[in-house]
């Protein structure tokens, strides 16, 4: 396997677990960087451009990163609540009065952000053709009763993050989450990072695809506990409700998928966009200064849901819009936030080291938050950190 980039001394344990995912991982087509501090200290890439393809990936290859888009998009309403324009703790109805209906009116705008608004199932999912309309899924959301009291509980909205999210901003600024993005943030900043992919960078994207890992030594396979796996196989249950929100999933390879915006599920980045972007939450990066000032970047890390997640049927921890260090996700440190996206990607800042991380692939595996792949690359930071692996 040849890799292609560079490692900053004293990084070369993530080249090596980077290989490794290659060697014995199943892995097509991957890239990491890593950032400490504001500087690039990784950058690898390595495989082919599609899962099922032969041309190789190159440097600004990008990919789908699945929910990984969520942090990404967290950020548009921090940032709207650190400029005055966004109160977190005001109804969302206050800013999206149709939101109210069937018993919403006490959903708080960090309700959405800490996945405690109740709202993870849509009675009526939406076809692929729905979803992309930016008008039909907050229409849903809003028609929607909620499936448990509101701020009382926690459940993670695979979906309906986002809708709720995506309001959210067009009520405040006027734009969708993808264009206030492109506007304020990843345009000034040169982020290879979309969130509804401008067909003049369509070509740069590769074909995603489901990969299978290897059979563990001895072929033994870990498998799941019985009751995440009986969550998964109901259709009554809120996990296989909450995943099917949109039904059947749009194909991810198809153009008019990848050039909407949908703020839960369909960004594109490169692994160099993802880590910088985090890098820029935390920190000056070259040529940038700090998105998040400390008083947000604490928001966005402290503990605002915990415990067993009615979707995942795992112990889940959220901060405000992002995933938090836990056994079901784990980061670098326990100060770390960021997002997984399901088969892979990650992104995540850990302002204690000053590292942002960013992975992607072509390759999704059945993993929801801790894929493998990515947490050898995250031990390797960690051992060439000198922290316990």
């Amino acid at each position: 396997m040849d890799v292609h980039g560079t490692v900053a001394e004293g990084f070369e344990p993530v080249r090596d677990a980077f290989v490794r995912n290659f060697a014995t991982l199943g892995e097509r087509g991957a890239a990491v960087a890593v950032y400490r501090d504001g500087q690039r200290v990784v950058d690898l890439w390595a495989g082919t451009k599609d899962v099922d393809g032969t041309a190789p990936w190159e440097r600004g290859t990008a990919q789908v990163v699945r929910s990984a888009t969520k942090g990404v998009a967290a950020a548009v309403l921090l940032l709207l609540h650190q400029r005055g324009q966004l109160d977190l703790d005001a109804p969302v109805g206050h800013y999206w009065p149709e939101f109210k209906a069937r018993g919403k009116e006490r959903v708080l705008v960090r309700h959405v952000l800490n996945h405690r608004a109740g709202l993870p199932v849509l009675d009526h999912p939406l076809t692929p053709e729905q979803a992309l309309d930016p008008l039909r899924g907050p229409e849903a959301v809003a028609a929607q009763a909620p499936a448990w009291e509101p701020g009382t509980d926690h459940g993670y909205h695979a979906l309906t993050y986002g809708w709720m999210l995506d309001e959210l901003v067009r009520r405040v600024t006027g734009q969708g989450t993808g264009a206030w993005l492109a506007s304020q943030i990843t345009g000034p900043l040169g982020l290879d990072l979309w969130l509804g992919l401008p067909h003049a960078e369509a070509g740069r994207a590769g074909r995603v695809g489901r990969v299978e890992g290897p059979e563990p030594a001895g072929g033994l396979r870990a498998r799941p506990k019985r009751s995440v796996t009986a969550a998964y196989e109901d259709p009554a249950s809120l996990t296989r409700r909450a995943f099917a929100a949109i039904t059947p999933f749009p194909d991810q390879n198809d153009p008019a998928y990848r050039a909407a915006a949908l703020p839960a599920t369909n960004a594109v980045a490169t692994a160099d966009g993802l880590a910088r972007f985090y890098a820029t939450l935390i920190g000056d990066t070259a040529g940038a200064s700090r998105l998040f000032a400390p008083q947000t970047v604490a928001l966005a890390r402290a503990e605002e849901s915990a415990g067993p997640d009615r979707v995942l049927v795992v112990g889940t921890r959220f901060g405000l819009g992002y995933m938090l260090h836990g056994s079901a996700s784990p980061f670098l440190t326990p100060g770390s936030f960021g997002h997984p996206g399901r088969g892979g990607a990650l992104g995540f800042a850990d302002p204690e080291t000053g590292i942002a991380f960013g992975y992607v692939t072509n390759g999704f595996r059945k993993t929801v938050t801790a894929d493998p792949r990515a947490q050898g690359l995250v031990r390797a930071v960690r051992g060439a950190l000198g922290m316990q692996a």
